[in-house]
This record gives structure tokens, C-alpha cells and sequence, in this order.
């Protein structure tokens, strides 16, 4: 299924270099997962510019992945679940990492407590989304279709400049809420689809 957001548009004019070259999906997905843990180590450190731009490059990458190997004809199963596992894995561990930035702003590691919960909210979620977009995989659907041109997960891109602007603590806040309840909802919906 070919992404038709803004970011997925940009993400497919940059792949366009790399599609007959020895570059493969599985090299960016790779870059994107260490940029990743560049960011998410940046946050916990309170580099947050340094982790915001990080953050803003991995996100980026996690686009370009797919569309390099939509257009190059290169994907794989094994590609995708490396793509799902690393996104997964650096979007939960965003929240850890924002919850250890944030230890001393409360009491008793309670911004750590708060970051494991977002942190197993985003990994449900994906779980149930990656189950619904299976289910549907025959018309083309996806568990959280975008809007306007803007994909449901580019809300990512959001992440740094929450941190730049020091609004963390309360994103983390409703997060460590939102997140689980999202969970819910999504294996919820997950169940309501045959």
C-alpha cells in the first residue's frame, strides 16, 4: 500500500537516488532505528535539541524506508517486521526516555513509572493496529487512516518540538493515560473486525 501523505510524497521524491543502487530498505530501516536511539539517549540526557533533531531524522527515515522499498520493488516479510519492530521499539522507548529527562520534576520516579506506561501503551496499540491492518490488508485499509494529507503517524513529528517547548511533562502526563486507554480502544476494534 503506497502512502499518500505529505511526508510519504516527500519520502518518495529523496528514495529516488537510492532505488537501483545496493541501498535497501533494510539500510534505511537501520539508520532509523540508530538515529533513533541517538534521539531517545539524547532526551534521557537533556540534550534536547540534539535529540529533537535526532528524533525529527529517524522519523523521516521511518517514511522513507517504505516508500524506498514500495518503489524499488524490495519488499520483504523479513523487511517488514524489521520496520514494525524498530518503530514500535524507538516510539516506546521516546516515552521512557522523556520520563528519565523528567525524573526530579516529580516525586518518587513517578515521570519513569509514567514513561513505561506511555511506553506500553504504544507497544499494545501497535500490536492490535498491526493486527487490523492485516485484517484489512485485502481493501487496502489501515487501523488509523489519515486525514488531509497527514498520516495518523505523523504525529511523531510532533515529539520534538513538545520536548524544545518543555511541554513534556505534561504530554507525558496524558500519555501515560491516553496511551494505555488507546491501547484498549484499538484491541477493542481489533476484535470487531473478522
Amino acid at each position: 500500500m503506497i502512502g499518500d501523505s505529505w511526508t510519504h510524497k516527500i519520502a518518495r521524491i529523496c528514495i529516488l537516488p537510492f532505488v537501483n543502487t545496493s541501498v535497501s530498505p533494510n539500510h534505511i530501516t537501520l539508520v532509523r532505528l540508530i538515529t533513533g536511539l541517538i534521539a531517545c539517549a539524547a532526551f534521557a540526557l537533556k540534550i534536547n535539541i540534539l535529540g529533537g533533531i535526532f528524533w525529527l531524522i529517524s522519523t523521516f527515515l521511518d517514511r522513507a524506508d517504505g516508500e524506498l522499498a514500495r518503489v524499488s520493488g524490495k519488499t520483504t516479510e523479513w523487511g517488514h517486521k524489521f520496520d514494525y519492530y524498530s518503530d514500535t521499539f524507538i516510539t516506546a522507548l521516546f516515552f521512557i526516555s522523556i520520563g528519565i529527562n523528567l525524573h526530579g520534576e516529580l516525586p518518587n520516579y513517578w515521570s519513569i513509572i509514567m514513561g513505561i506506561c506511555a511506553a506500553l501503551g504504544v507497544i499494545f496499540t501497535e500490536i492490535y493496529a498491526e493486527i487490523i491492518d492485516q485484517k484489512k490488508q485485502a481493501t487496502g485499509e489501515k487501523a488509523y487512516p489519515g486525514i488531509m494529507g497527514f498520516d495518523f503517524d505523523d504525529i511523531l513529528y510532533l515529539f520534538a518540538p513538545i520536548v524544545w517547548l518543555n511541554f513534556h511533562l505534561p504530554f507525558l502526563i496524558g500519555t501515560s493515560v491516553g496511551a494505555p486507554a488507546f491501547a484498549i480502544f484499538t484491541w477493542y476494534s481489533s476484535k470487531k473486525i473478522s
